[in-house]
């Protein structure tokens, strides 16, 4: 067994490794991409941290899971269900699905479907509903559920105590390696069939209503504060903490729209969150 290289040294190799086009040294790929995988499992080292100026991707993790692609090879995956002829998975063997270990890690996984890939750090009391899909790289806190029908993305960073109700999409950021992937704060309330892509950041105690789609390209207007918050360059749109966003509609400009009477989806936050919101809420608790 390969002596694990320590932090410094293995993103080292993974940089040198990414640089070389074509890759040359595969088997060297496939070591370091392993003990990648095994750290993030690990909750040593994540996609995203949070610093004084906020959260800033870890550019090397990143290259060291487009690695994973680079050198793995395509076969099939038999302990997805692989040997049913009428259920067969073909993947990156470099990716295989999350060891997880339930009752150590103190994490349930209920039967019916789900799938958590290899390199995504499920912390303890976390509660995964079928179907469900948790992508490498994935960092997930303590009491978070993900109900069924959910997606956290590839690199997605999810808070303590969230829940990401049923049919929740959370994109996944894999490149551009210098944008940070979506992030969800602590004790966000995310409703069903919400979508949150392209590196935005949810703050933390913010309940987002079912049905609203946010991304880097989406206004969000505040009613209370009488602002609007955008994405900038490098900066991708952030919902303030405590907000609670509702869908909404926005007139169209033109004189076209205004024949038609063409309306824009707009987010809106209605108030910020208060006791009202928290008793609306506090259910959760009790399913965890």
């Amino acid at each position: 067994m390969t002596t694990p290289l320590p932090m410094d040294e293995l993103s080292a190799a993974i940089r040198g490794l990414a640089a070389q086009s074509p890759l040359r040294d595969r088997d060297a790929a496939r070591a370091v991409v392993a003990q990648l995988l095994a750290a993030l499992e690990r909750g040593e080292v994540r996609a995203a941290t949070k610093e004084s100026g906020g959260w800033r991707p870890v550019e090397w993790v990143k290259e060291g899971i487009l690695l994973a692609f680079r050198a793995g090879e395509t076969r099939m995956v038999h302990d997805a269900g692989g040997e049913d002829p009428l259920f067969r998975f073909f993947d990156r063997d470099t990716l295989p699905l999350r060891q997880t270990r339930g009752v150590a890690e103190n994490v349930r996984i209920v039967p019916g479907g789900s799938s958590v890939r290899g390199g995504s750090y499920l912390s303890p009391r976390v509660v995964i509903m079928p179907p469900a899909y948790v992508n490498v790289g994935a960092w997930i806190g303590e009491g978070t559920m993900v109900d069924s029908h959910a997606l956290v993305g590839s690199c997605a960073q999810i808070g303590a105590r969230v829940h990401l109700s049923a049919g929740v999409q959370i994109g996944g950021v894999l490149e551009p390696i210098g944008l940070r992937p979506v992030i969800i704060e602590d004790d966000v309330m995310v409703g069903a069939n919400v979508g949150v892509f392209e590196g935005v950041l949810v703050g933390r105690r913010a309940v987002i209503a079912p049905g609203v789609q946010l991304t880097a390209a989406t206004p969000l207007f505040d009613l209370v504060l009488g602002d609007v918050y955008r994405s900038r360059p490098g900066d991708p749109l952030s919902v303030p903490e405590g907000a609670v966003v509702v869908p909404g509609t926005r007139p169209a400009q033109g004189k076209f729209a205004a024949e038609h009477g063409l309306q824009l989806y707009a987010p809106v936050i209605v108030k910020y969150r208060d006791e009202k919101t928290d008793a609306a809420t506090a259910l959760e608790e009790v399913l965890r």
